[in-house]
């Protein structure tokens, strides 16, 4: 490819003009980056950048609630449609046609924790790692249906290798090497007010990741997509990284996915107030999405049925069913979702100096949303799930939405599944009330797989010595 052509017709000449005094490898980095810019789509984004217009296409203006499946089934038709999917899900599952997909590209730097957030120590009595609950609940999951369940995990530039070397490291927490797929998470380049790429060094073009959005983009482009076709998986459970509450393997969902012949659905969970930040089902037309919290109108935010329920109330914990095939679709010609913009502070070279931090925001960052994908399908569904039995996200180093927080969920969720084994006579011998439990996904990875374990009442009260409990 020859660089100064497209450098040239876009009039982003800045880009070389310190070409002269570059090393070989130096030009051998900032050829690179020339050449992995997708040009046919640089004057699109440079006039995105530009433009006044802040909104992202995809739903109307007129909101709508989004209409969902009940958690619990409410009449005898739906109860069969449920328990027709369940099975159907486990038949899928059986097959082979399931593998999880965690995003996994961020890192724990805002949790005090230096390492990509996956090896966050997050269990509350072994400190298992989010990769080793993950990891674990996978086995076990492979154990219950009896087959190989494939693990996709998408990194970025700063953790692939760290996250890689970590997870071989520990042996892969059991799984077979052949197992897990690894794919790098996209960039997109960053510009100036005026369009313009901006120079993070004399030999390097500022980037940022192309949002979680983009995870769709690089299942393609890795060959992940091929990798699913050639291992016969048609579904996708797409989750991201810091959620350890997450049923990464759903019967229900993943069945009532494919017999509504849905090409992406969504889990959701009440929103515990309008303030809540958190993006919302809603439905304008025939199309459903997801609206950011930021971009739902006060109005309707606040507003409430005549029981005082909030009308918009279910939001998105950012767990998906996806079709393969809806995935190769979105990357037909130019990947198809839309680009969102935030202005940001991007350290690079100003009027040839460099400008380590900036004092105001100087240039936009472009990124994609995964969930912009549900207009673009031919048809998706809700399932409306429990929030303390499946969102228990690690966002922040203390207070809502923690580590201690997730920690706490994941204990009363542990509570919850051991009151339901435990016979009322032998209750008064467990303190559940001041219990730390933990309850290893590696041998029980859901409530049911509990119950249908057999696990002796004796074992479980013993286990109960100084209120701690880890049951394996």
């Amino acid at each position: 490819m020859d660089i100064r052509s497209p450098v040239k017709k876009y009039n982003q000449e800045h880009l070389l003009r310190f070409w002269d005094e570059l090393s070989d490898d130096q030009k051998s980095s900032l050829t690179h980056d020339l050449e992995t810019i997708n040009w046919d789509r640089f004057e699109e984004w440079s006039n995105y950048c530009v433009s006044a217009d802040l909104t992202t296409p995809g739903l109307g203006d007129e909101f709508q609630p989004a209409p969902y499946y009940p958690v619990d089934p409410t009449d005898s038709e739906l109860k069969k449609l449920y328990a027709q999917a369940i099975n159907k899900g486990k038949e899928l599952i059986r097959a082979g046609k399931v593998a999880a997909f965690t995003v996994a590209g961020g890192q724990g730097t805002r949790l005090g924790f230096d390492h990509p957030k996956g090896m966050l120590p997050i269990s509350p009595i072994k400190n298992k790692s989010l990769f080793q609950l993950f990891a674990e609940s996978i086995l076990r999951f492979s154990e219950l249906y009896g087959t190989k369940i494939r693990w996709y995990i998408m990194t970025s530039d700063e953790n692939d290798e760290e996250t890689k070397d970590y997870i071989r490291k520990c042996k892969n927490f059991g799984l077979e090497e052949d197992q897990i797929y690894f794919l790098v998470q996209g960039k997109m380049p960053a510009f100036d007010l005026n369009g313009n790429l901006i120079l993070k060094s004399k030999w390097q073009i500022a980037k940022a990741p192309d949002g979680h959005g983009g995870s769709l983009n690089a299942l393609k482009l890795s060959g992940a997509l091929a990798d699913m076709e050639q291992n016969g998986v048609d579904y996708i459970s797409y989750f991201q990284i810091d959620n350890p509450l997450v049923t990464i393997i759903d019967p229900l969902f993943i069945g009532l996915h494919v017999l509504t012949q849905s090409d992406m659905s969504s889990k959701s969970i009440p929103k515990t107030g309008p303030e809540e930040k958190m993006g919302v089902f809603c439905k304008s037309g025939e199309k459903v999405g997801i609206v950011e919290y930021s971009d739902l109108p006060d109005e309707l935010a606040v507003k409430t049925d005549k029981n005082g329920k909030l009308k918009f109330i279910s939001g998105s914990p950012a767990i998906h069913i996806i079709d393969r095939n809806f995935v190769e679709r979105l990357n037909q010609n130019k990947f198809q979702l839309p680009y969102h913009k935030a202005l940001k502070k991007i350290p690079g070279i100003t009027n040839l100096e460099m400008e380590n931090a900036p004092d105001q925001p100087n240039g936009i960052k472009l990124e994609t949303f995964v969930f912009d994908a549900l207009p673009l399908t031919n048809k998706t569904i809700i399932l409306e799930s429990v929030r303390d039995q499946e969102f228990a996200p690690v966002k922040n180093k203390s207070g809502v939405d923690s580590v201690d927080s997730a920690r706490q969920m994941m204990i009363a969720e542990h509570v919850r599944w051991i009151n339901a084994i435990i016979p009322p006579e032998q209750a008064e011998s467990v303190d559940l009330k001041n219990s730390t439990v933990e309850i290893s996904p590696k041998f029980y990875v859901t409530i049911d797989d509990l119950i249908n374990s057999n696990i002796a009442d004796e074992k479980i009260v013993e286990s109960f010595k100084d209120n701690v409990a880890y049951i394996p």
